[in-house]
């Protein structure tokens, strides 16, 4: 028997799409910066702020006031939907923004990304890893806010049946099932503009430019979407259906919109991703 003969047999096992173990320690990388830390502190100050605001008010929200607003007083579950109001404007997409940012510009910036490619990962692994994670972080600001719009809701102004945008009532576990729906629904929206976010940084070596270019698309979708001469523009805008959550907060609940915002930021992911890809798999990283 030759030496050839008697050497064992290597079984290659197939790579999943995402390491486990490498999305936990990119997790780890991203709740550990201080900066994100500090962007959650922030998140969840302001429904804080709004239900104290409230509650400690002489005049309650009028009739020119945002629904939501108007029934803070009714229900403490639309504090967080108030917040989730406020900050889908620029907080989130801002703390979404900076995750996404940092993806590969910020080890590149630091140096650790021709190192972060030499350990036994694909570079397609690498970019699906950062997505999940940049993914991962938008459920968790978003879900930030919720859940401390929902406590201090509770806390000051209790919870009960709750009156939906269309005046039907409901119990309040089905309302906190519904807020907990709406916040999912603009994670995933988020998600979407991480994904562009995560294409952006892999044109730079610079974390905050990534961040400032991310955010600036976020902004011009807003303001795109607010200008009627455009409106042929708007269905293809990723924002343009963000405040279509509402409509899960009616009898019985409009999915038409909601759907079209999915689809939409399931087509953003796609594309940017693959738009990410195309770039890094090329890209000649010498840092």
């Amino acid at each position: 028997m030759s030496v050839a003969d008697r050497a064992p047999t290597v079984v290659r096992r197939p790579l999943a799409p995402v390491s486990a173990r490498l999305l936990v320690s990119e997790l780890r990388l991203v709740m550990g910066r201080r900066r994100n830390q500090a962007g959650l502190v922030v998140l969840a100050a302001v429904p804080i702020l709004i239900s104290i605001a409230v509650k400690t008010s002489v005049s309650q929200p009028g009739a020119d006031a945002p629904n939501f607003f108007r029934s803070i007083t009714d229900n403490g579950l639309f504090v967080a939907l108030a917040a989730l109001t406020i900050e889908i404007g620029l907080f989130l997409p801002l703390a979404v923004s900076v995750i996404a940012g940092d993806a590969v510009a910020g080890e590149a910036n630091l140096g650790t990304l021709r190192y972060l490619l030499t350990v036994p990962v694909t570079r397609l692994r690498l970019l699906l890893v950062k997505l999940a994670a940049i993914a991962i972080g938008a459920f968790i600001a978003t879900f930030t806010v919720a859940v401390v719009g929902i406590l201090m809701g509770l806390a000051l102004f209790g919870g009960g049946s709750m009156t939906l945008l269309s005046g039907t009532q409901i119990g309040f576990g089905e309302g906190l099932l519904r807020v907990a729906l709406a916040a999912a629904y603009l994670a995933c929206g988020l998600a979407a503009l991480g994904a562009v976010g995560l294409f952006v940084s892999t044109l730079t070596e610079q974390p905050i430019a990534a961040t400032i270019a991310t955010v600036i698309f976020s902004s011009a979708s807003f303001i795109l979407d607010s200008i009627p001469q455009v409106g042929w523009l708007h269905p293809y805008l990723l924002t343009h259906h963000w405040l279509d959550f509402g409509d899960l907060f009616r009898a019985p609940i409009e999915w038409t919109n909601v759907l079209a915002g999915l689809y939409l930021a399931a087509a953003y992911v796609i594309v940017f991703f693959a738009a990410a890809w195309a770039r890094f798999s090329g890209k000649d990283v010498t840092s």
